[in-house]
């Protein structure tokens, strides 16, 4: 299996997939729908859409089941999620993924419902795309609306603005909130993928530890970049958090520390994964360029 080859191929299968099932650029209202199409296709790395493949992949289910629709339901709801992280309301960013961010190249108003469209539209997409198998798509629906709901990823947002200019953050609350900010996409990700591959609860629930830490991984990384990486590597404003006084892993732990963790975590996620059979190379490998990214 050559990594590089893989990645490029479950890639391109998500952007023809993100092409075929949003609306059209020009369907009405068509300032709405340009905003929704030019934050998507922005150039993402499209990792969690990738997990979703790469795991119904592993389980090799007995039926056909498409995966592609539950892929491009959470890139939907990632690309949401980052569309209302850079309001001036919230970040207040203006570069995302290489280009002006969605309210600075529309308007505060139209990003706001092109973030609230993308994800009533990741719903959609579960609801009528696993309409024939009732079961799988309740069970689809009911994990990502957990994972995006009030307990998890918005409650995360929440927490991560309340710690900005807090000195007491601890490390706890630093885990709560990338637990729940980062890690719970990334964890969805991949049981969205095990329950249309037919997993098992103990499979479903190795899946979960392993998004669980790489999750962790993927984030304090995400800090580690920010602290030494340009914005133009990046693709968005570097060294935005220590301006910000917001609480992140380098901040509470240091750089070289926060390096180790995320080796750490890096490591559980990948042992949480070897428990399950089948061929594991490509996900092991995407866990690693993760881990290691340079952006």
């Amino acid at each position: 299996m050559e990594f590089s080859h893989e990645l490029r191929r479950q890639v391109d299968r998500i952007e023809r997939g993100l092409d075929e099932l949003l609306p059209g650029a020009s369907e009405r209202p068509s300032r709405l729908h340009e905003a929704i199409r030019y934050s998507i296709s922005s150039g993402g790395k499209r990792l969690r859409p990738v997990l979703v493949l790469a795991t119904v992949d592993l389980f090799k289910p007995a039926t056909a089941v498409d995966g592609l629709p539950a892929a491009i339901a959470i890139e939907c709801l990632h690309t949401y999620s980052l569309i209302h992280d850079d309001l001036p309301c919230m970040d207040n960013d203006d570069l995302r993924r290489g280009r002006p961010t969605v309210h600075k190249a529309f308007d505060e108003a139209t990003a706001l419902l092109a973030g609230d469209a993308l994800l009533t539209h990741a719903f959609s997409l579960l609801a009528v795309h696993y309409a024939s198998n009732p079961a799988l798509a309740t069970a689809l629906i009911h994990e990502l609306a957990d994972a995006a709901g009030s307990r998890r990823l918005i409650g995360g947002q929440m927490e991560d603005l309340l710690a900005e200019k807090n000195a007491s953050t601890s490390a706890a609350d630093l885990n709560f909130i990338h637990l729940n900010k980062t890690a719970a996409m990334i964890e969805a990700a991949l049981v969205l993928g095990g329950l249309i591959g037919d997993a098992t609860e103990p499979q479903v629930q190795a899946l979960r530890s392993t998004g669980r830490h790489l999750g962790l991984a993927f984030q304090i990384m995400d800090d580690v970049l920010d602290a030494t990486g340009s914005s133009s590597t990046l693709g968005k404003t570097a060294g935005k958090d220590a301006k910000a006084n917001k609480a992140t892993f380098v901040r509470l732990h240091g750089l070289e520390a926060s390096r180790r963790l995320a080796n750490e975590y890096t490591e559980q996620a990948k042992a949480a994964l070897s428990t399950l059979d089948g061929d594991k190379a490509f996900l092991t490998a995407l866990i690693d360029s993760m881990a290691n990214r340079i952006r």
